[in-house]
């Protein structure tokens, strides 16, 4: 089965009251037209073409990693006019599937469902029951129950109003048969627009079938309108993120309190997360890892028995077994630590590599800086590694240990085994096995008075 989709994705989203094109906001750091795309992408042999309008040039640079053809409907005049802008790229043979930017949460079982009933004698139309159906068209039934044709709220008899069956706008047919219906959609309705749904009535009229499916949820077919709707689905991916990883076997102290903004690569066992914990992009977990409260992990790979303490920020990362990190640290890109490495509070490290058992345990600075193992590095140490318009690095051997309070000015080596003492700033190679240090000589002062404030 060949497969054309359009995804209508023109509209302007008066109510999000913002300058940003609807289809751009995001749940779960992705745009909701990329939801969409991501979820269709997934059906074989699928051309994907996507309708676009209000934003224009904006929604298409935003996007433009996505593998679909772009059609600007110019004036937004309904649902049918959209789908007018693709006709001439559309098969007669093609099954078209139509699908709506708006709509994220739409799940693949979902639409695979509804492709089963299209053929040459049927058409597939997603509908949904609301305990409260106001503003979405009603489908209409005969007394034999079979579809009849679909009113807009607007075009509704008070009888009509009372049908709790609403239409999702998400439906399938041939593509042959999806033409012909396009080039007899008329305006005579109280929008003036070009109603997409009027092809029901058409397709009832020649005998074709219209085979409804419904989604598991309500929440499945709902579109974002407005920010409430737009947090609300936010919450809903999440739960179901949450209640995926929990049938994995992670623990999740409080799945309400979790957010999974991107992908797991591979996922250990006996994970435990604590509460306010962000996983962004791609991310790999290993076997008995904690994470302590409020963390961020962004592009990043922790191996198995980490602990990441609280208030940790890690982004693309790697952190060896048996690591332990924070609280209150930050490892910023390219930064990589062998096993069993110690990084404690407010400490950051950028772009350097940490071999196993070396520890950096408080207030420090290490960027651009190869530091092996074994190594301590004391308190308030800082690798100076940016003169005010070049970088350059620092290297740290094998079981040096560093003394609270230096600054390691690069480029400069410290030998293996070293000691530099506390307070120094060393801007020469340091040579192993010896200690080196830089101060100035301590003073005391007898009969040294401290100033007095005057009286006025």
């Amino acid at each position: 089965m060949k497969l054309t989709t359009i995804i209508l994705a023109a509209g302007k989203g008066t109510r999000m009251c913002s300058e940003t094109p609807k289809i751009l906001h995001k749940i779960a750091d992705r745009s909701l037209l990329e939801h969409v795309y991501d979820m269709s992408k997934q059906l074989p042999d699928n051309k994907i073409k996507i309708v676009y309008g209000h934003g224009g040039e904006l929604v298409r640079e935003s996007l433009n990693q996505l593998e679909a053809t772009w059609i600007e409907q110019k004036q937004q005049l309904g649902t049918g006019h959209a789908v007018q802008q693709v006709a001439d790229q559309i098969g007669d043979t093609d099954t078209v599937l139509i699908l709506y930017g708006d709509v994220p949460l739409l799940k693949l079982t979902t639409v695979q469902a509804l492709l089963a009933n299209v053929s040459d004698e049927s058409l597939g139309l997603l509908t949904v029951q609301l305990t409260d159906p106001k503003g979405y068209g009603r489908i209409v039934r005969n007394t034999s129950g079979q579809v009849q044709k679909i009113v807009e709220e607007k075009d509704t008899s008070d009888n009509e109003k009372l049908i709790k069956e609403v239409n999702t706008g998400i439906m399938a047919m041939k593509g042959s048969k999806l033409k012909s219906w396009l080039s007899q959609i008329k305006t005579n309705n109280a929008q003036g627009e070009y109603y997409l749904t009027d092809i029901i009535e058409m397709a009832v009229g020649q005998n074709i079938s219209v085979i409804t499916n419904q989604p598991s949820t309500e929440d499945e077919v709902m579109g974002v309108n407005n920010r409430m709707q737009l947090s609300h689905l936010e919450r809903v991916y999440q739960k179901e993120q949450a209640e995926s990883l929990m049938e994995q076997g992670v623990t999740l102290r409080d799945p309400a309190r979790f957010d999974l903004r991107g992908s797991l690569q591979s996922l250990g066992q006996d994970i435990e997360i604590d509460i306010n914990v962000i996983l962004e992009g791609k991310n790999t977990l290993g076997s008995n890892v904690t994470i302590g409260a409020n963390t961020r992990i962004k592009n990043s790979v922790i191996g198995d028995y980490v602990e990441i303490l609280d208030n940790c920020v890690i982004e693309d990362a790697v952190i060896g077994a048996g690591s332990r990190i924070g609280p209150f640290a930050r490892l910023r890109p390219e930064t990589v630590l062998g096993t069993n490495v110690h990084i404690g509070n407010f400490v950051e490290i950028k772009k350097s590599e940490v071999a196993e058992k070396s520890k950096i345990n408080h207030l420090s600075y290490i960027g651009d800086t190869t530091v092996g193992s074994n190594v301590n590095i004391g308190a308030g140490t800082i690798t100076c590694n940016y003169d005010g318009a070049n970088k350059f690095r620092t290297v740290i051997e094998d079981g040096a240990f560093i003394g609270s309070d230096t600054q390691l000015v690069a480029p400069v080596t410290v030998g293996k085994n070293a000691t530099i003492g506390a307070g120094s700033t060393i801007t020469k190679d340091s040579p192993e096995n010896q200690l080196t240090l830089s101060r100035s000589k301590q003073v005391s002062i007898s009969g040294w008075q401290r100033p007095i404030k005057k009286e006025k």
